[in-house]
């Protein structure tokens, strides 16, 4: 990298810009089976959408004006799916770069005949960069991250101070940034960036984690974990300026 760029990276990071050099994801590509791939042919016209086509219109996609909640890295969809479902009063987007994935929301999302969903197949910083409109999300979702649990891949975890007030830039004033993990010094990590990340109220009455909210499904892969004595951490910051 040469050093003007180096510099033009630094000071974009230091004015709060997203910084295309930096992604919300690895790449494991999964073998896509035929029926997720046949959820994609059938369902992308209406449930997919493009990068390419730039700023949305959420009142336009949707057909009316309600909140919307934004989910980055969606895994299968299972419970992004759910919170559709058992939400029909708000709009939700998901972003995913896995194809097998994006198939499998698909899939379930018709099946369910769910109307208020949308899918981006495309990396988050991306999408929020050119495709979210400042101010108008009333949620942010972002559950079970890559943890990077060795502490020289720290770095790469998503959650750091810039991509914080890159994010609060596309909530409305009242909106919450709402992290999950199963990974207790992530979450710990988390709650280190985001107690000091300007503009942002803890909604922990501990000022630390909040209990599960009952509209974020427990999910099997949890399950699981409780039943192994795993913990899971959830974290909700509102948007306070």
């Amino acid at each position: 990298m040469s050093e003007q760029l180096k510099n033009s990276l630094e000071q974009a990071e230091q004015d709060g810009k997203f910084i295309r050099t930096i992604r919300s994801f690895v790449k494991r590509e999964g073998r896509l089976t035929k029926g997720q791939a046949c959820a994609i042919e059938e369902n992308w016209s209406k449930m997919g959408l493009e990068h390419k086509n730039g700023l949305l219109d959420f009142t336009e996609i949707f057909g009316n004006s309600n909140d919307v909640i934004l989910e980055i890295g969606f895994g299968m969809g299972k419970s992004l799916v759910e919170m559709a479902k058992n939400a029909p009063d708000k709009n939700f987007i998901g972003i995913e770069v896995h194809r097998p994935g994006v198939g499998a929301c698909l899939g379930d999302a018709a099946e369910a005949g769910i109307t208020n969903l949308r899918v981006f197949e495309h990396d988050a910083i991306e999408v929020l960069a050119d495709c979210i409109a400042d101010g108008s999300l009333a949620g942010l979702q972002l559950f079970f991250p890559d943890p990077w649990h060795k502490t020289r891949h720290h770095k790469r975890r998503i959650v750091q101070p810039a991509f914080a007030q890159n994010l609060r830039t596309k909530l409305k004033l009242g909106g919450v940034f709402h992290m999950a993990t199963d990974w207790e010094n992530y979450a710990e990590h988390m709650l280190e960036v985001m107690q000091v990340a300007e503009g942002y109220k803890n909604l922990s009455q501990e000022n630390n984690y909040v209990p599960r909210p009952e509209f974020r499904p427990l999910t099997k892969f949890e399950q699981r974990g409780h039943r192994l004595g795993h913990g899971v951490w959830d974290l909700m910051f509102e948007r306070i300026a």
